[in-house]
C-alpha cells in the first residue's frame, strides 16, 4: 500500500531483509557480471530454498498419484495434498476447506467460473461488469461466454490516477446485471481497488462477484470472509511457489450449483454410458491427475509467507514504494503512470524519447530485471494513451539500494539517448 494509507495501519515489527534474502539462491546470480536486481515480481516471484527443498522432498520421497491407492506413497501424497488445501483455507480464511479448488493458476480459476457458472446461468441480454484495470485473463473468458450466450459486458472507468470510479460503478447496475469480475490489485498500475465496498454494492443487487487476486495475495493479507466475495483466484508462482498451480476459492453454495468445466477421472461418483454423477466439491472441479507436487509446494510457500507475516511484508513494500516514488518524481523526463492513493509496490513508467523495450534491454545490461510491454492489460494502456510501459514491481526481498541502482540505470539510459 502507499505510505499515506499505511499511516492508518498499526505498527508492525520490521522484517530482516538481509536475512530473508539469504533464503533466495537466485539473488546471488550475476547477469553480465552485475548482481541480479530482480524487479519483475508482478510477473513471477522468486522461490526460497525452503520451498525448493519441499519440492525436492516430494519428488524424491513422496511422489505418487493420489486418492486412488492404499499403498504408502499414495497415502502419503494424498495426505500432503489435502494438507496443502487446509493451508490455502487458512491463508485465505475460507470458511471450509472444500471451498478451495486447486487449479493451474489464476487464469484457470477465472475460466472455471466463467464457463462453470456463466454457461449455466447467463442468458441473452444479461450483463457482466468488468473494470478498465483488468488483466486479459479477467476479460477474455467473460467475452467468450458473453458471445456464446448473447450477454453484454459493461466496464467501470478509471480516473487519471488509475483509480476506479465507484460512483460510475454503481450506475452500471441494472435489472440485467448478473455478474461482476474485478481485480483486487492492478498488475499494470499497482492500484489497490476498494474490493470490499464494491462487493457490498454488487450484493445489494443480488449479484455475485469474482475477485482476481493474483497481484494481491503475495502482498496483502486476504480474508475472503471479510471481503465477502463469492470467488477469489490467485496463482502459486506469484506467492513464492511453483508455476502450474493456483487456487480458486468459491462459496460452497455457489460451487455446488455450478457445472464442471472439465470432465474426467476423480471428479465423478459414478459413470455409465447413460449418465455420470459428479463428485462433491472440491473434487467436482479437479478432473484428472492434479498438480500434486505443485500443490504441496504451494502449501510450503504459503507457510513461508505466513511465517514472515503478510502485514510485515506489506509494511516493507510500502516503504519501498514510497522511497521509489520519491526517487522517480525527482527524475526529469520520467513519467509515472498510475498514481493512485492506495497502491501495491508497482511503478509503471515511461522514459521520454525511449521505447520501453529499449529501456528494459539496457537495464538488463546493468543486471536490472523489469517488465516492459502492455502487461496483458491493453485496455489500461489505451486509457492512458501509451502503447506500453516499463514496470518495476517489488517484493519483500528487495531493498532501497536496489531502487537506487534502478534509478541510476535509468539515468544511464537517458544519457545514451540524449
Amino acid at each position: 500500500m502507499s505510505g499515506r494509507d499505511s499511516m492508518q495501519q498499526p505498527l508492525v515489527k520490521p522484517i530482516d531483509v538481509a536475512a530473508l534474502r539469504r533464503d533466495f539462491p537466485v539473488l546471488d546470480l550475476k547477469v553480465k557480471d552485475k548482481p541480479l536486481i530482480f524487479l519483475d515480481n508482478a510477473a513471477s516471484s522468486q522461490m526460497p530454498k525452503q520451498v525448493i527443498e519441499r519440492w525436492v522432498k516430494y519428488r524424491s520421497a513422496q511422489h505418487a498419484n493420489i486418492h486412488r491407492a492404499v499403498h504408502y506413497l499414495s497415502e502419503t501424497a494424498t495426505a500432503e495434498y489435502e494438507a496443502a488445501r487446509r493451508k490455502v483455507q487458512a491463508f485465505l480464511n475460507a470458511r471450509e476447506e472444500r471451498e478451495c479448488i486447486f487449479t493451474s493458476g489464476t487464469t484457470d480459476g477465472i475460466n472455471l467460473v466463467a464457463h462453470g457458472y456463466g454457461r449455466k446461468f447467463f442468458a441473452a441480454g444479461d450483463e457482466i461488469i468488468l473494470t478498465t484495470l483488468e488483466h486479459h485473463s479477467n476479460i477474455v473468458p467473460w467475452q467468450m461466454v458473453a458471445e456464446e450466450k448473447g450477454a453484454k459486458i459493461r466496464v467501470v472507468p478509471v480516473n487519471d490516477r488509475g483509480e476506479l470510479l465507484v460512483d460510475e460503478y454503481r450506475k452500471l447496475f441494472s435489472r440485467n446485471t448478473r455478474f461482476v469480475a474485478m481485480t483486487h490489485v492492478s498488475n499494470a498500475l499497482g492500484t489497490i481497488n476498494p474490493v470490499k465496498e464494491m462487493v457490498a454494492i454488487a450484493h445489494e443487487h443480488g449479484v455475485p462477484v469474482l475477485v482476481d487476486g493474483a497481484q494481491a495475495a503475495p502482498h496483502l493479507k486476504v480474508d475472503v470472509q471479510d471481503l465477502d466475495c463469492d470467488f477469489y483466484a490467485f496463482s502459486g508462482h506469484k506467492v513464492c511457489g511453483p508455476t502450474g498451480i493456483g487456487v480458486l476459492y468459491g462459496k460452497a453454495a455457489l460451487l455446488e450449483k455450478m457445472q464442471p468445466f472439465k470432465g474426467g477421472g476423480d471428479m465423478i461418483l459414478s459413470v455409465t454410458f447413460d449418465k455420470t454423477t459428479y463428485a462433491q466439491i472440491p473434487a467436482k472441479f479437479e478432473a484428472g491427475t492434479p498438480p500434486i507436487g505443485e500443490a504441496i509446494t504451494l502449501g510450503a510457500a504459503l507457510d513461508y509467507l505466513s511465517g514472515i507475516g503478510l502485514d510485515r511484508i506489506a509494511a516493507h513494500e510500502t516503504d519501498l514504494l514510497d522511497y521509489a516514488t520519491d526517487r522517480f518524481n525527482r527524475l526529469p523526463g520520467v513519467r509515472l503512470i498510475g498514481t493512485a492513493e492506495k497502491k501495491a509496490a508497482v511503478l509503471s513508467f515511461a522514459v521520454e524519447g525511449v521505447h520501453p523495450h529499449d529501456v528494459g534491454s539496457l537495464l538488463n545490461d546493468d543486471g536490472v530485471a523489469i517488465r516492459t510491454g502492455h502487461h496483458c492489460a491493453q485496455p489500461v494502456m489505451q486509457r492512458f494513451k501509451v502503447p506500453a510501459t516499463c514496470r518495476a514491481s517489488f517484493a519483500f526481498y528487495n531493498t532501497t539500494d536496489e531502487v537506487d541502482a534502478l534509478v541510476a540505470s535509468i539515468g544511464r539510459v537517458q544519457k545514451l539517448f540524449a
